[in-house]
């Protein structure tokens, strides 16, 4: 009797949905998120890329907005010669419209250019400014790490 009531417990519990607060998240009106990456540890990486994949998960399709800023260090993720899986897993977050953006003064002072980093991203002269910047437009910002 015990196992046929955790079952049911278990059962009912994961298929429990996520409440969301007034007013609703719609397509019109989305949640808006912005995510720092300015570590170049490959371990922190992915696991913020674990958490902005349970983040999309949670919301209905286009209720949700990610931007991802990257800088300093971090900026070593987007490249193309970095970890190999790691770029897999932030190419399939562009693919969910999660956009990243690169900061021109980490690579001005690295003597990067475009062509050393992965399709699509978006470029900005200074990360943390442009994180701030969308904070002041209405974005969350979070450290999943």
């Amino acid at each position: 009797m015990k196992k046929i009531i955790l079952i049911l417990l278990v059962t009912i519990f994961s298929y429990a949905e996520s409440t969301f607060s007034d007013p609703q998240p719609t397509f019109d009106d989305p949640r808006k998120l912005v995510v720092r990456l300015y570590d170049a540890d490959v371990e922190k990486t992915n696991h913020i890329i674990g958490t902005i994949y349970n983040i999309l998960k949670e919301y209905p399709a286009e209720t949700l907005k990610v931007v991802v800023i990257t800088y300093g260090p971090g900026m070593r993720h987007i490249k193309k010669d970095g970890d190999a899986n790691t770029i897999k897993r932030i190419q399939s977050l562009m693919e969910y419209d999660v956009d990243f953006y690169g900061c021109r003064n980490t690579m001005e002072s690295m003597k990067w250019t475009e062509d050393d980093f992965i399709d699509d991203i978006n470029y900005v002269q200074a990360g943390i400014v442009e994180a701030i910047e969308k904070q002041v437009e209405g974005f969350i910002g979070i450290t999943p790490y």
